[in-house]
């Protein structure tokens, strides 16, 4: 569940969809990460196993994670991650690997690198898909992205597990914004008073 739900980062900002191959369309997601200013959306992931939801902010290769869930910020450099499982917040210096599932970044270059791309038929016209599936042995299937060309904002995702599980991911309400840097790291009010703090670094 954290692997499909970090993944899915990846791709919650507006992208081209004049892109002519998948790979361009991910490359226009990481220009308009790193474009200035920054943009917030909401999340619902469905599957067999009840939902979930959420907001995300991101700028640049910074981002912050917020849901009953987990919460986390990322400044670049240091990751703080609580959950209500550990009652805890981490602290942490993510290695490239721990990257590639939690930095929107990373997780494009994921697509591109560990993903074969193609553009698959779409059931009606304000419909763009693209379908990935691992180059390697993976939990993850078949990875469908579907985007509004109206607006060129992906809407919906969907993961088909090898287990045959299912689950889909719809995006909503992006703004936006310049978000300050304060955006992106641990605010202690975001979480229950006298949470420890403990630094793993």
């Amino acid at each position: 569940m954290k692997k499909i739900f970090f993944t899915i980062l990846g791709c919650l900002i507006a992208v081209g969809v004049a892109a002519q191959t998948p790979a361009a369309m991910l490359d226009k997601c990481v220009a308009a990460i790193n474009a200035g200013g920054g943009v917030t959306a909401n999340y619902r992931i469905s599957s067999s196993q009840g939902e979930s939801h959420g907001t995300i902010a991101m700028q640049g290769n910074k981002f912050r994670v917020t849901s009953p869930e987990a919460k986390c910020w990322y400044d670049g450099k240091t990751q703080w991650a609580w959950s209500p499982a550990t009652g805890e917040v981490n602290i942490s210096t993510p290695t490239a690997d721990e990257l590639q599932m939690t930095n929107p970044i990373a997780a494009v270059q994921h697509f591109k690198a560990d993903f074969k791309m193609k553009v698959a038929k779409a059931k009606t016209a304000i419909t763009y898909v693209i379908k990935l599936t691992p180059k390697k042995k993976d939990n993850i299937k078949t990875l469908w992205l579907y985007f509004d060309t109206n607006t060129s904002l992906l809407r919906t995702a969907l993961f088909e597990m090898t287990d045959k599980s299912t689950y889909r991911v719809r995006i909503t309400g992006y703004k936006h914004k310049t978000l300050p840097a304060s955006t992106f790291t641990f605010d202690k009010s975001m979480v229950p008073a006298g949470t420890p703090v403990v630094d793993l670094r």
